[in-house]
This record gives C-alpha cells, sequence and structure tokens, in this order.
C-alpha cells in the first residue's frame, strides 16, 4: 500500500513549487448552515468533512489575478475557487475549536483547516490542466471583467469582479469566451480599517482522479487584510447569481443564497519599480 503522505508523481511540463511572480486576491467569507455544505462536500472530497465555527460552516469565494515568469516569457491567470473550509476527517481530534475571526485571522497553527475546493473557473488553458493533474482542483474554463484597486488608478478600495462562461477551443489551447455571465460580485472596502493578519499558508484540498485526498499549501510572503464584518458593514459586499441553472449558480445559491458575509481578505503584491514624471531638457 502507498504511503498517505507520499508526495504525487509531478507529470512534465510541470515542475513544483510553482512561483509567482505577483498576486492580487480578494475573497469573501459566508458563514452558513452546514447541512448544504455537509453534503456537497462529501460528495466532492468524501475525506474531508465541513469545519463549523459557532454552529456555522464556511464558505469562501476567492478571486485570484497572478503572474508567473517563465524561461520563454511570461503569463497572467486569473481564477475564482469556490471553496467550504474543512479538514481531514481522520484529524478531526487535532482540530483546535476556533471561532471565524480567530480563523481568519491564522490562529490554526496545524493549518488543518483548508479551502476545500468545490468549483475553480479559470481562464487559462495551461493553469487548467496544472491545477487538474497536481493539485485534483475541479478547475473548467471562464473569463473575467475585474476592477480591482490600484496604484494607477482612482483612490478606494473597491473590487467588481464578474465571471463568465468559456469553453475550450477544439484545440484545446485557448478559450472560446462567451457574453452570458455565471456570478458576480462586488466588495467596496473604502473607509474600513483591515487587521493585517498571518493566515498562510493556506491549505488547499483536491481530490485526484483516483479518489485520493490531496493537500497542498500555499505560502504568501506578506500579510493579507482582513476585514471583519458586521450589521452595519455586511452591505459593503453584494455577490449576484446570474445563472442559476449553472452548477456553480446552484452551488452558490444553495450555500450561500442572500446571506451575508462575515469577512473579507485581499492581498496585492506591492509594486517593484516606478516609471516617473518626464521633463523637458533645455
Amino acid at each position: 500500500m502507498a504511503d498517505p503522505l507520499s508526495r504525487p508523481p509531478v507529470p512534465a511540463p510541470y515542475q513544483l513549487p510553482f512561483h509567482y511572480g505577483a498576486l492580487h486576491n480578494v475573497g469573501l467569507d459566508f458563514l452558513v448552515e452546514p447541512g448544504p455544505a455537509r453534503e456537497l462536500l462529501a460528495e466532492r472530497h468524501p475525506a474531508l468533512t465541513v469545519a463549523e465555527f459557532g454552529g456555522r460552516a464556511c464558505v469562501t469565494l476567492n478571486y485570484q489575478l497572478y503572474f508567473a515568469q517563465y524561461p520563454n516569457g511570461g503569463g497572467i491567470t486569473q481564477e475564482i475557487e469556490y471553496s467550504v473550509i474543512a479538514h481531514p476527517a481522520a484529524e478531526t481530534d487535532r482540530v483546535a475549536g476556533l471561532s471565524y475571526r480567530e480563523f481568519a485571522h491564522g490562529h490554526d497553527q496545524t493549518k488543518l483547516l483548508g479551502i476545500a475546493r468545490l468549483h475553480v473557473l479559470c481562464d487559462n488553458p495551461l493553469a487548467i490542466d496544472a491545477g487538474t493533474k497536481l493539485f485534483g482542483e475541479p478547475k473548467y474554463p471562464a473569463w473575467f471583467e475585474a476592477v480591482m484597486p490600484s496604484l494607477n488608478g482612482p483612490a478606494g478600495e473597491r473590487w467588481d469582479i464578474t465571471c463568465r462562461k468559456a469553453a475550450f477551443t477544439p484545440d484545446g489551447t485557448a478559450l472560446d469566451r462567451h457574453d452570458e455571465a455565471l456570478f458576480s460580485f462586488t466588495a467596496d472596502l473604502t473607509g474600513l480599517t483591515p487587521t493585517p493578519v498571518n493566515n498562510t499558508p493556506i491549505t488547499g484540498y483536491g481530490t485526484d482522479a483516483d479518489g485520493r485526498a490531496l493537500a497542498g499549501p500555499l505560502n504568501v510572503y506578506q500579510p493579507y487584510r482582513h476585514h471583519t464584518l458586521d450589521a452595519a458593514t455586511a452591505d459593503r459586499v453584494r455577490l449576484q447569481v446570474e445563472d442559476g441553472g449553472s452548477e456553480i449558480g446552484r452551488h452558490l445559491t444553495d450555500l450561500i443564497a442572500d446571506r451575508p458575509a462575515a469577512g473579507v481578505w485581499s492581498y496585492q503584491s506591492p509594486p517593484v519599480a516606478a516609471h516617473n514624471y518626464p521633463y523637458y531638457l533645455r
């Protein structure tokens, strides 16, 4: 029998770890009734069990824009992970009893509490292939319209993300973008005071084609910013399901519906250079 802690093979042309050149990331957390999340998790990742925070499950929706540098150039990828916070069922006795705020602030030092991915939507065929083969992600095509905070734009801390349908082209090397939207969300954090949190490595859970559970940690080398929301600030986040008949639309509705967001976390890579104002020569 294989060692359960053995590392899966890394198929060519990939190599690990995968290094990000830059990362812009925003995540929305929703505290929901655990029943529907438990049922969906048992279907998708039977080796895992839903974590509970005060009797609620935590469903999270996170958008990523990242850059990677390769020997022959660079690549830009956008994706959204829709996940439930979970842990291995066999490790239940090692999981600390944390509040949501404690979890969001990085107090789980075992890092057994991680994201069990239910859907991963992505605009890069290579990243879809890599995520599926390396980490057992349920990853498939989509494309995104995104507005986010930027030093090259107006002041403010607002994220507007729309996820639209896509399919692979016949040769599988590119995406055919469709106009139909699957869902969208906004998070306006302008004027809210964030808390710097050391919440990484983030453990990402998946299940491979053979049914074996996988866990892969993601290290981010600077603190995230976390905003705990309450009744006065929860309306800063709005989630809209545009296509309720799609699988992701049904799962967003079944697990989240109109529940308010409990928290938002974000990370933006700092700039590494700045091209300054020109001046006229005499």
